[in-house]
């Protein structure tokens, strides 16, 4: 998915027919590196979301609006300062670069009118958000970057403004035949890895798609292009790039299948055959915060959990090196039985062994075989076999003590993947603060002195299935009881992932009788898409009647075992299972 110049300059477009002559009506900050401004239009009101995330920068407007901190940092506070009830002036970008410049006028303090500018650059982990002032100046800016971190181009109040020039592009909307043929001449590599080296803007997909349109092979050598390939690669490119001045642009996802694969600005035709297919959208920023919402919601949530995976992780791998060594010294004690007989047969035959023997050949009266029994030669029978029966013993005392300790940590394996499994699919800061309630409660995590647990607001994922059927999934091993033990009744339908962490998925049966195959098969994609088998091909899923499932004495939260069961290997694909925001 390319958020490339094409895409910025789609963004930009809409943006100058809803904003320009708007005034900024309220400046929030809510992410550390996000911005969230309302303009207010006489006939309505937009915000725009403006994110200079590393690894998710983006900018779009959305009907979504987002809390702020308490208190608003300093940024957000100089923003408010210079620009709060200021009017949108200019809506710009550079040529075909992923920067968009908005420049607002406003009064000062003296009442005089001034003019500046906010400038968002989209560049992966070299986002950033820059206030400048008339003179092109930096005020301020949402990262600091200095010359240690940046040998081009340092970004700190009181220096200059410039976009470094770092790949000598050149500019799409200002080239004609000639010099984008003397462009890709130039560069010899695949036609589609020339055009967006070559030109800004352009990014690998924008490129494979102008080699479809003019039917060329994507990946063949320029100097492999004859005559009439270049006429009709230049054709196509220029007829783009005066869709981009006109302002011509058609939003769309590409899929495969049900998947989607690609976004852009402009009509994808190479995924128009086949299981291929492209979706319409009315405006590119209906497109990015459909694409972007969830991807962008999981982004923050991974950042906002770091210390408790951290936690997890390290918990996580002590464990597993304790069990793989009580597991290995298990397999040490297996030659106990060996010992004790060797014990009980020299008691048996020993008075025929000579003094000062090495060995003994015995009949192993347990299985009429011969065996061959090692001796010290400098003690006697009895007494070896007494030296046998003291392995046996602490051989044996040795394995029950670790199968238990074995069990222990088995379960608590278990138990920390699928606080793992949870922190996967939390949504929210409140689907956290339950696990690291759950941390805390196993003893992994300190609570501070005098620190009380929070109140519970996270809820368990609410669908609706195909045939009106009620369906629940636990987000963690907190609800996952609570599902299991409280919310469902004994005739209601328990689905789980097999052998595997996953949430509990309970299915309210009501007054019916008994369940559709669909919405047995909809819970179960629900379990399977809820597990850690979510990438595979098929999931096992176990699915019982709740009465059935029983939590044993000092159990794990959301460990449960059941003995009767029925199964179904089936995918993790939930499109078109409906869910409730309850």
């Amino acid at each position: 998915m390319a958020f490339d110049g094409v895409t910025i300059a789609g963004v930009v477009s809409e943006l100058k027919k809803t904003l320009i002559g708007g005034r900024l009506s309220k400046i929030t900050q809510p992410e550390e590196d996000e911005l969230l401004l309302t303009v207010k239009q006489p006939d309505a009101q937009y915000r725009l979301l403006l994110s200079a995330n590393a690894s998710l920068p983006l900018i779009y407007l959305t009907e979504t609006n987002k809390p702020s901190p308490l208190s608003a940092p300093n940024f957000c506070m100089l923003l408010r300062k210079h620009l709060q009830n200021g009017r949108i002036t200019e809506i710009t970008q550079p040529g075909l670069e992923r920067i968009v410049r908005i420049t607002v006028e406003h009064l000062d303090e003296m009442g005089d009118l001034r003019s500046r500018t906010l400038v968002i650059e989209i560049m992966g982990k070299h986002s950033n958000i820059i206030f400048c002032g008339e003179d092109n100046v930096i005020i301020d800016s949402i990262k600091h970057i200095s010359a240690a971190v940046s040998s081009l181009r340092e970004v700190l109040p009181g220096k200059p403004y410039f976009v470094a020039d770092t790949q000598h592009k050149q500019d799409a909307l200002q080239t004609d035949e000639s010099a984008f043929r003397t462009a890709l001449a130039a560069k010899p590599a695949p036609v589609y890895k020339a055009l967006y080296g070559s030109f800004t803007g352009i990014s690998p997909v924008l490129a494979q798609e102008l080699c479809h349109r003019a039917g060329i092979d994507a990946d063949l050598p320029t100097a492999g292009l004859d005559e009439d390939a270049w006429k009709r690669l230049a054709k196509v490119f220029l007829e783009m790039a005066e869709d981009i001045r006109c302002e011509r642009f058609s939003p769309c996802i590409a899929y495969s299948g049900s998947h989607p694969v690609e976004f852009a600005a402009l009509p994808l035709t190479m995924y128009l055959s086949g299981a291929d297919s492209c979706k319409a959208f009315p405006s590119m920023s209906v497109l990015l915060e459909s694409y972007y919402m969830e991807k962008n919601t999981l982004t923050r949530i991974r950042q906002k959990s770091a210390d408790l995976r951290r936690i997890v992780q390290t918990a996580l791998e002590r464990n597993v090196k304790k069990y793989d060594l009580q597991v290995q010294q298990i397999q040490e004690t297996e030659k106990r039985e060996t010992y004790r007989i060797y014990g009980e047969l020299l008691n048996t035959y020993g008075y025929g062994c000579p003094t000062g023997a090495k060995s003994l050949e015995a009949v192993n009266y347990y299985n009429n075989e011969t065996v061959n029994i090692p001796l010290d030669p400098t003690l006697t029978p009895s007494e070896n076999a007494k030296l046998y029966f003291e392995k046996y013993g602490k051989m044996k005392r040795t394995f029950e003590t670790l199968t238990e300790l074995t069990r222990e940590v088995k379960a608590e394996i278990d138990h920390l993947e699928s606080i793992s499994a949870s922190l996967d699919i939390a949504l929210r800061e409140e689907d956290l603060a339950q696990i690291r309630d759950e941390l805390a409660d196993s003893g992994y995590l300190r609570r501070k002195s005098g620190a009380k647990k929070q109140k519970i607001t996270s809820r368990p994922f609410h669908y609706l299935s195909s045939d009106g059927f009620h369906i629940y999934v636990g987000k963690n091993n907190y609800q996952n009881d609570q599902l299991t033990f409280q919310t469902a009744s004994g005739n209601d339908w328990w689905f789980h992932a097999k052998h595997m962490p996953g949430s509990h998925v309970i299915v309210k049966i009501g007054n019916a009788r008994e369940l559709p195959d669909r919405t047995f098969e909809e819970a179960a994609r629900l379990a399977a898409y809820y597990s850690k088998g979510r990438e595979q091909e098929k999931v096992e899923i176990d699915y019982v009647q709740k009465k059935h499932v029983k939590k044993p004495g000092g159990a794990k939260p959301g460990f449960v075992v059941y003995y009767t069961n029925f199964s179904m290997a089936i995918d993790s694909n939930i499109q078109g299972i409906q869910k409730l925001e309850d």
